[in-house]
């Protein structure tokens, strides 16, 4: 009992130190970045306001959400804080600016995180689609993987091609360096990673999960995640040469040998950091490399701040 107590002791002190230190780094050097001061008068039409006939797709900074489709998983005030990640609908995160989602399924094509689950992925597919009809020249990218420890739904990929084949951008090295205006008609650029399924081959309608990739860190800790971030970004080549998305999540986790297990109260811890992590990108000189961008509970500034160096991008007033 007393060892645990000691344990207990010594992680709240190195989360009090770590979140003094990312306090201390961003009171020394602010949130200055190219395109910091830019705000898109209409998030929901973002991409368009850009120019699609000038934005490229390796110049966007995409504004992500960390489990996109939990707000409303698990029983209220019961088990979903444990799990819950949005708070809006992916309509409404669509509208308020988010171009990636990150949505996981279940043998059912269940939502779900861990085990917990929530609604259908048909309510996934028709808030895409509402919003899709509502605009035009906007470009998501859709990440569906089948959760740790769950089967695969069976003819899912058949599934994702038949909801959604008039928008689909097919599996293209190409299409990296295309404008959004060569890519419209088409609107989403799905990636599809099953655990044992076959995985979508080259120049078909869904993307293979070697075109999205991360390095996960699972810390409750902000400052170690953080740094992690930085280091593993500053390893990936530039976005001008990149054939593949790199995503860095701007998130930590709750840990079994932690009290707090509830997912606001923990990620909150880095949460307001997201603008100091791109001045640092650009100081320590691999703002190139930044290119999808997530975090949890995603926000207006959030994504302004994702938009702002892409405008920086296209006005060539920050280097990819």
């Amino acid at each position: 009992m007393g060892s645990q107590i000691s344990k207990q002791v010594e992680k709240r002190k190195a989360i009090k130190t770590e979140k003094k230190c990312l306090c201390d780094l961003q009171g020394s050097c602010g949130p200055e970045f190219p395109g910091c001061e830019y705000r898109p008068t209409d998030r929901k039409n973002w991409m368009s306001q850009l120019n699609p006939e000038k934005l490229r797709v390796n110049q966007i900074v995409w504004p992500g959400t960390h489990d996109s489709a939990t707000n409303k998983i698990g029983i209220p005030c019961i088990s979903r804080p444990f799990a819950q990640c949005q708070n809006l609908s992916i309509y409404r995160q669509l509208v308020k600016g988010t171009r990636v989602l990150d949505i996981r399924v279940q043998e059912d094509r269940r939502v779900c995180h861990g085990i917990l689950k929530t609604y259908s992925i048909d309510v996934v597919i028709s808030d895409i689609k509402r919003f899709l009809s509502e605009t035009q020249s906007e470009i998501i990218i859709l990440e569906i993987r089948t959760e740790f420890g769950h089967e695969d739904p069976v003819d899912f990929d058949k599934y994702l091609v038949d909801q959604l084949g008039e928008f689909l951008i097919h599996q293209d090295d190409h299409a990296f360096g295309k404008t959004v205006a060569e890519l419209l008609p088409k609107r989403v650029i799905c990636v599809w990673k099953p655990r044992k399924s076959a995985h979508p081959k080259p120049g078909s309608p869904l993307w293979s999960g070697g075109y999205l990739k991360d390095n996960w860190i699972d810390t409750d800790l902000p400052s170690t995640k953080f740094e992690s971030n930085l280091k593993h970004l500053s390893e990936q080549p530039p976005v001008s040469s990149r054939k593949f998305f790199y995503r860095v999540e701007n998130t930590t986790t709750p840990q079994a040998d932690n009290p707090i297990l509830c997912v606001k109260p923990v990620t909150r811890r880095i949460h307001k950091y997201s603008r100091l992590f791109i001045t640092q990108c650009f100081s320590r000189g691999f703002g190139d490399r930044l290119q999808i961008y997530s975090t949890d509970f995603i926000d207006e500034d959030f994504v302004d701040a994702c938009v702002g160096v892409t405008h920086a991008r296209i006005e060539g007033k920050a280097q990819i």
